[in-house]
Order: C-alpha cells, then structure tokens, then sequence
C-alpha cells in the first residue's frame, strides 16, 4: 500500500493574497511551513506527499532545496491540488495558464497526479449550463496534465458544482477526466463513499481519504466513515495507487497524520 499525506493540515489552508487582484497568482496556501510539514509527514512513515499550488510554486526559483529536501527524507511528491472558477469564459484563459504553469513544475519534481477542485457557484445561483462549461475546461484540464505526463483527476468538494452525488453525476457526462473521491467530502455532499467509489471505478486512479463525523473532518478511525468497505470496493477493481491522507486542520498535525497511519496498518497486507 502506496500511503501519502497531504500538507495542509500544517497552518490550515488559505489562498494567496495576490490572487485577489491577480488569476495568475490565485493559488491554494497551507500557510504553514512546508519543510517542517514534509519533516512529520517524514518521520510518521508516510513514504509520499500532495501540496497545494502555491505552495510547490514557492520552490519555482529555488528547485535544488526542494529536491535536497525530498531526497534527505525519501519523499515522493505524489501530486499537487490546483484549481478554478472554470465557469467565467472571460477568465478560463488566465485560470488554465496558471495550471499549466503549475503542472509543468510539478512535472519537474517527478508527480504523478494533478488533482482538480472547483466549479464556480455564481452569485445568482447554479446555471445549468455550468456544468457543460465546467466539463470542457477540465478536459482541458486533462490535456495540460498529459502533456506534462501527469494525471488528471477532479476533487468532489463541498461549495463547488461537484457538491452533491447529483451534481457529479451531471459533470460526468461532459468531461473524461478521472475522479479524485475525498471520502469525507463526498460524505458531507449526501454522497455514500462505497457507492461512489462503485460507480466511477473506471475513473478513479488517486484516492483521498478522511473521516468524518458530526460535521467535523477527523483523523481516520476517529469519525464514523466505513473505510472497511471502501477497501473492499477498492480491491474489487484491482487499485494499487497511492492513497493519501488529506485533512484541512488538525490541532497537532503530526500526531493526526500519526493516528490515520496507524489505522491504515490494518489495511498494508
């Protein structure tokens, strides 16, 4: 079993300031320190990792610390989390020049995956409509992470137009991009983790996992998901990717990232 951890729970996550005034610059921040971050993810036994944008883009001029940071703790960087508005045609342009930007340093560093999250909600509400046009930029999306020999998955989210079971469903039909489920997310969308994990199992090459429970993302075996028969759909169809760990905020992050490790020992056979 291939297990990974995500940075952000180390500072929580934000966005970076300059993206207010600025597409270029609107990249997703764990705004706490990435070395100490790698260093617990490290130490724990995790042997992979996944970082937010902005952060693997605070290394685009310093490439060499970066790679002497993953060599002196044998960490693979497994993926980066990007993403968009990808509903506004005016700014689809800056938004895909951005991840392309984005996966092409990622590509640098030896990644494997590009995980995808947004799909605007408008002021004025869902246009049914958005969700064609969500489908489209991230097939182009899947183009840009091809040409840089990574792949593309979206990221259910809460407070995007891949929310609900529902809304996922109406994306699927006009995209080819490979699903990312985030257990948790899909749970706090109305979703059921199993069945979803049934129904895209062609499209499913990367896998987040957290707990859940009361509202509240936990450590894994602190909530209430079933994570027994989410491994049982997973070995179904023959998955061997990396799984990762990905928990927005934690009080001690190490020892979060401590607790869900050892949980997943049960499941390294």
């Amino acid at each position: 079993m291939k297990l990974g951890y995500q940075t952000n729970t180390w500072g929580g996550v934000v966005g970076h300031p300059g993206g207010v005034t600025s597409l270029k610059d609107n990249y997703y921040m764990a705004n706490g320190s990435t070395e100490e971050a790698l260093k617990d993810i490290s130490s724990v036994g995790y042997t992979g990792f996944e970082l937010f944008d902005g952060n693997l883009m605070q290394y685009e001029n310093n490439k060499e610390t970066f790679r002497s940071l993953l060599d002196s703790l044998q960490l693979k960087l497994i993926g980066v989390y990007t993403g968009g508005n990808f509903v506004f045609d005016e700014i689809l342009d800056e938004e895909l020049a951005k991840i392309s930007k984005v996966a092409k340093l990622a590509a640098e560093f030896g990644a494997e995956h590009l995980v995808v999250g947004g799909g605007a909600i408008r002021g004025s509400g869902i246009l049914e409509s958005d969700y064609e046009k969500l489908g489209q930029a991230l097939n182009q999306v899947m183009e840009i992470a091809k040409e840089h020999g990574l792949v593309a998955s979206y990221h259910p989210h809460l407070g995007s137009l891949g929310e609900t079971p529902e809304q996922v469903e109406k994306l699927a039909q006009f995209t080819t991009i490979d699903f990312c489920p985030d257990t948790a997310h899909i749970e706090a969308g109305g979703g059921d983790p199993i069945e979803f994990i049934k129904m895209y199992k062609d499209r499913i090459k990367y896998v987040h996992l957290k707990d859940y429970k009361d509202g509240e993302f936990l450590p894994l075996g602190n909530g209430k998901q079933n994570f027994d028969e989410m491994m049982v759909a997973l070995q179904s169809f023959g998955y061997d990717g990396w799984i990762t760990v990905e928990l927005d905020s934690y009080e001690d992050p190490k020892q979060g990232a401590q607790t869900s490790f050892d949980f997943l020992k049960k499941y390294d056979k």
